[in-house]
């Protein structure tokens, strides 16, 4: 047994999130939590929500609330809908807990005692309109890089480069509009990243099984023009952690906060504190302090390729340049985009279709098993409605839900509700075995590899290899000259259900525990081999026919919600 500490990059608090979001961070940590504790692992599994900065504010505005209830609200909604989808979070925190704000001055403290952080006067777009200090994200223009007529203050979506407000084309403000932006002068602080440099590429360089995807932009960001920039860490907003130098006043950064980059991946320790003093764990520090006994943990983080920059260059500096004995992260999986329809998902405007309204229309494990199914690992990703379909369709009912529907009931029509008793396995039977039990060790190879889409082909073609036996075998067939032949190929097939059941679980968790109910084996833990497996419900044990698994998305469903989703929520 191992202990795995994961982490899911935060969500934003601006609202409810969108299928995009979902794959691309909290859902594969979930599938690699729920496969860990099949497995016997000890696991920790941490997600928040990242309520600091200019999104807050922006959507409390909108939503005309103090940003510190919508905050609150949003928590709810969004920890509500997360157990909807069946996210395994040991704890769900929010970045704006008293433990997040402590630790994040905290490492304030320690940084800048090391000479790792400098002030800096400069000049800011502020918007008299507004009458304020326009933040990165309250500035929007058009990308001076690729052209994107949406680029935020701080960072274009589309091409993921890194800016200042001073490099949009034809800024303007999201809170009012106005054009009429000037330069103002005021102080920041800055995290001095580029001292940092060489330590991060000796680190990085020794990652030698991260995904490209995520080590090259690492080094990307590390190399490119002019190399790793220092990095502003505080801005003019009045919600978000006070500046200040551990627990004392930071002369002349009265009324700033920390810029949310700096805080927010920073709750994943908080929260393990918030874990503790929730009374849900103990001793938070034994898996984030390589001196309380971190060092055995196996830290795996899950993002977006856009949080990739921060979480490989940005962060480090914050734990590598604390000098203090804080666990580093050991693998990062991160994705590309999910589009849809032809387009982009965005929460800000809108588009796509989005957690809540997901689960109006369809169970979490229809959701979960097309999004893990078609992860966009390699490359960017495509949902639309014809695919989904089809994928369900032929997948969780034609597969899976015929094979638990077709044994089930056939058996209770010949042999009664319990399994049956005669017959010997005989070659069909040794050759199954041996394909589900390659198609085992494949399935297992790639979950500990986290490759979510070949693991989700892997699970399919065990189901198929089930379905594929009962053509061959024809027990309805059978049953007519050797009663004792079909008997067994159905106690097989039975115990092929239990099996699926199980191994399933970390994809469809609340089919799976259906399934499992019905085979009267709740408490089934994971599969050693699949020849014992496949023995586990004995003659005589009882079992139910379960109600259908999966049903078929009709082509009307389908043509209504394509219409209803085509445009913005």
């Amino acid at each position: 047994m191992a202990r795995h500490l994961i982490t899911s990059a935060i969500p934003y608090i601006n609202g409810i999130k969108h299928l995009g979001n979902l794959v691309g961070s909290q859902l594969p940590a979930d599938l690699f939590a729920r496969y860990l504790r099949a497995r016997g692992h000890e696991v920790l599994f941490l997600c928040a929500t990242d309520e600091h900065g200019t999104p807050a504010e922006l959507a409390a505005a909108k939503a005309g609330q103090p940003v510190a209830e919508y905050c609150r609200e949003m928590h709810a909604v969004q920890a509500e809908i997360a157990k909807g989808f069946r996210l395994s979070f040991d704890h769900f925190g929010r970045s704006s807990s008293p433990q997040n704000h402590a630790l994040t001055q905290h490492f304030a403290g320690v940084l800048a005692d090391r000479g790792l952080i400098r002030e800096v006067s400069e000049t800011q777009m502020y918007s008299p309109t507004d009458g304020r200090y326009l933040p990165d994200r309250y500035i929007e223009g058009t990308c001076p890089n690729c052209g994107f007529e949406s680029a935020r203050g701080d960072q274009c979506d589309n091409c993921t480069k890194q800016l200042d407000p001073v490099d949009l084309i034809n800024p303007h403000s999201t809170v009012s509009g106005a054009t009429d932006l000037e330069m103002r002068d005021t102080k920041h602080l800055y995290l001095r990243q580029s001292q940092m440099r060489d330590e991060l590429q000796a680190w990085i360089d020794t990652k030698t099984d991260w995904p490209v995807l995520t080590t090259s932009i690492a080094k990307k960001w590390l190399n490119d023009g002019d190399g790793l920039q220092d990095r502003g860490i505080t801005r003019d907003l009045d919600w978000g952690v006070p500046v200040k130098r551990g627990d004392q006043d930071w002369p002349g950064m009265e009324g700033k906060v920390f810029y949310v980059w700096f805080d927010a991946p920073i709750e994943y320790i908080a929260c393990a504190q918030e874990w503790v003093d929730a009374g849900k764990g103990t001793d938070w520090a034994r898996w984030w302090r390589t001196d309380k006994g971190a060092d055995d943990v196996c830290y795996t983080q899950f993002m977006g390729k856009d949080n990739v920059p921060f979480h490989t260059l940005s962060f480090p500096v914050t734990i590598l340049g604390s000098g203090e004995p804080w666990k580093l992260v050991d693998y990062i999986k991160s994705f590309n985009y999910l589009n849809y329809e032809g387009g982009q998902f965005s929460t800000s405007r809108g588009r796509g279709v989005f957690m809540d309204q997901a689960l109006d229309i369809l169970p979490a494990d229809y959701w979960r098993w097309w999004l893990l199914s078609h992860a966009p690992e390699s490359s960017d990703a495509e949902f639309t409605w014809e695919n989904f379909q089809s994928s369900v369709n032929k997948d969780l009912a034609d597969v899976l839900g015929n094979f638990a529907s077709r044994v089930t009931k056939f058996c209770r029509s010949k042999f009664g509700e319990a399994v049956p008793e005669g017959g010997a396995w005989g070659p069909h039977e040794r050759q199954l075995i041996n394909d589900i039990q390659n198609g085992f060790d494949a399935y297992q190879t790639l979950m500990d590899g986290i490759e979510v889409r070949k693991s989700a082909a892997a699970l399919r073609e065990m189901w198929a290899d089930g379905n594929q036996y009962l053509q061959e075998v024809a027990p309805w067939t059978t049953i007519k000259t050797d009663p004792e032949a079909a008997a067994m190929q159905i106690r097989l097939a039975l115990n092929l259900i239990r099996f699926y059941a199980i191994i399933s679980a970390p994809f469809i968790p609340d089919a799976s525990a259906e399934l499992l109910a019905a085979m009267k084996a709740e408490n089934a833990g994971w599969p050693d081999d699949v020849e014992s497996a496949l023995t586990a419900l004995p003659e005589g044990h009882a079992f139910d026919v379960p109600e259908v698994t999966f049903r078929k998305i009709t082509d009307a469903e389908r043509e209504d919600w394509q219409a209803r989703f085509s445009g913005t929520r």
